[in-house]
């Protein structure tokens, strides 16, 4: 490939080097001559991005080998599973790290580059990405240390001398944020005697070191080749963490957003039509920060709040809290969206339920999952204390306790997706909701690891059978997919579409959804007690969930849900 180091205008390297010298200091001029090589390399001003995500897009988050087949490799068995039972469903893939790894399920990284060849090629990735919009994870905090980076260090290899952070373990750590009650630091004996490491989520997962602009220039590197293979959507994985400086929190620095927007801009130019996606499980304020002025940063973020939020709603049979929360987003602009969903690989996150719960309502949430049989995760305060990290279950055992009929089980399950399907933003739904799994307790036992609850490896053939014959996946399965096909025909709904909160009933979730380049306009009324509400002087339209006609009078029972469409007149 012939490189073209003129790709890159004067107002781009302008815009560049302001980043770069906030990183680099006087270093600046010399990373950005890297910098415009690297988008010479790759830039085609033929290459043309896809439009504007719309509400057609809808994304199914999933590890490669979530669905398993004896003699098949994963990623295939997923693929025939998405063409046989989500075509009409979902317009994306988010697959999770796919990538050899070590520890955390794939999120300790032996080589970006390469394929986990358990689960199959890059052919298999460009195959399916040839059906669905993909989104592939960059875990590019930490690398497992038995990558050849981490090994290349150990051993004194010049080239990797600094792509790591070495401390001194008598400093004072106290003001850095910890994710999980591990140790920060790691002893490591190295050609050069022991040496102390930045190790933030576990002593496999080494972070890496963007004060060196070399680590910089691989990973840049790293991502455009993820958006040539098959990535629409990047998603940066515990990216809040990536810039270090003794004396702060380590969280969110002004350097990590410099980061965050020198990946956009160069991307934009190498591999336009990428979409940024920041993973931070972090309270509202900071989530949002990552959308930088609108137009600069990330495309989309996470909207963490929205799990305990929505879960929150069910237990206390009240969605007030949940819609005061959502009265008080501010819009998005025509080129940035949130990332809502309810469940994912990882647990119910408590921390963005900071300053909207109390202290009380948190225990009660925490002790509801424990009765529903899932498990509960810690972090590390700093000072002696650990408060609730992450509920570990899956979404449709939390919502249920397990002496429930299956018929409320799936009544709750559908009105909280329902939920998640009617908010501004791009729904993700995660594999296991989609097709009714319930909790894995062997996962448990056997690993020890909390999050393998909600993680189970699902034989494709036992899945078929029981998506058209066990009642609880058949009704999940079915009822999910229809709001969702339902969902992404109607323009109310499109991620730009304007959002207001309706304080009708505070057992009623409600929400006008309204499109003012369509004109349509739908209200959202979902039921989250389990009392019948009667609502009053409503306008009238047509449920598009039950195709009828509805008045200014509505009975609403337990759970149900409605998606009235303006009548236009």
């Amino acid at each position: 490939m012939q490189s073209n180091p003129n790709f890159v205008n004067s107002a781009h390297q302008a815009s560049l080097l302001d980043k770069l010298q906030l990183l680099y200091g006087d270093r600046g001029e010399e990373v950005l001559q890297s910098v415009t090589a690297l988008v010479g390399k790759y830039a085609d001003p033929d290459r043309q991005g896809k439009p504007w995500i719309t509400e057609s897009d809808v994304m199914l988050i999933t590890y490669g080998d979530s669905i398993q087949e004896k003699g098949v490799k994963p990623l295939r068995t997923l693929h025939d599973f998405l063409g046989k039972y989500a075509k009409d469903t979902l317009s994306a893939v988010h697959l999770l790290p796919f990538f050899p790894y070590t520890s955390d399920d794939g999120f300790s990284v032996v080589d970006y580059r390469e394929i986990d060849p358990a689960l199959g090629d890059w052919q298999d990735v460009k195959s399916m990405s040839e059906d669905f919009d993909l989104m592939f994870d960059a875990v590019i905090n930490h690398i497992s240390k038995s990558s050849e980076w981490f090994q290349g260090y150990l051993k004194g290899d010049a080239k990797y001398r600094n792509y790591f952070t070495e401390a001194d373990p008598s400093e004072d750590y106290s003001m850095v944020t910890r994710p999980r009650a591990l140790p920060l630091l790691t002893a490591f004996d190295t050609s050069r005697g022991v040496k102390h490491i930045w190790t933030t989520f576990s002593e496999d997962q080494i972070d890496l070191n963007f004060k060196n602009p070399d680590v910089l220039l691989e990973i840049l590197d790293i991502l455009i080749n993820y958006s040539l293979n098959g990535a629409r959507f990047i998603r940066l994985d515990a990216i809040g963490f990536m810039w270090k400086e003794l004396g702060t929190t380590c969280m969110h620095l002004p350097q990590t957003h410099a980061l965050i927007k020198l990946i956009r801009e160069v991307l934009e130019l190498a591999a336009p039509g990428t979409i940024l996606i920041t993973e931070t499980n972090v309270p509202h304020e900071h989530n949002i920060s990552y959308f930088g002025n609108g137009h600069d940063e990330a495309q989309m973020v996470y909207q963490f709040p929205l799990p305990p939020l929505t879960l929150y709603s069910f237990y206390a049979k009240n969605a007030r809290k949940l819609m005061e929360w959502a009265d008080i987003l501010e819009p998005t602009t025509e080129h940035t969206s949130f990332f809502n969903f309810l469940a994912s690989h990882d647990g119910i996150g408590m921390r963005p339920t900071e300053g909207i719960l109390t202290a009380e309502e948190k225990q009660s949430m925490v002790d509801r999952v424990l009765a529903h049989g899932g498990r509960v995760s810690y972090r590390d305060n700093g000072d002696g204390t650990r408060s609730p990290y992450e509920l570990n279950i899956n979404y449709q055992d939390a919502l249920t306790h397990p002496e429930d009929s299956d018929e409320r089980r799936v009544q709750r399950f559908l009105a909280a997706h329902a939920i998640l399907l009617s908010l501004a933003g791009v729904p993700g739904i995660y594999i296991h909701s989609l097709v009714g799994s319930r909790n894995d307790y062997m996962g448990v036992e056997q690993s020890g690891i909390n999050r393998r609850i909600n993680r189970e490896k699902l034989d494709k053939e036992t899945l078929y059978h029981e998506l058209e014959h066990n009642n609880n996946r058949k009704e999940v399965f079915n009822g999910l997919s229809r709001l969702t096909r339902i969902r992404r025909e109607q323009s109310a709904f499109s991620p730009q579409a304007g959002q207001e909160v309706q304080f009708l009933d505070d057992r009623i979730f409600s929400i006008r959804r309204f499109n003012t380049a369509t004109m349509e306009e739908i209200l959202v009324l979902v039921n989250v007690s389990d009392e019948r509400v009667t609502l009053h002087s409503l306008e009238q339209g047509t449920d598009i969930i039950s195709n009828r006609t509805v008045g200014r009078t509505l009975v609403i029972e337990p759970y149900e849900t409605y998606w009235i469409r303006k009548d236009q007149g």
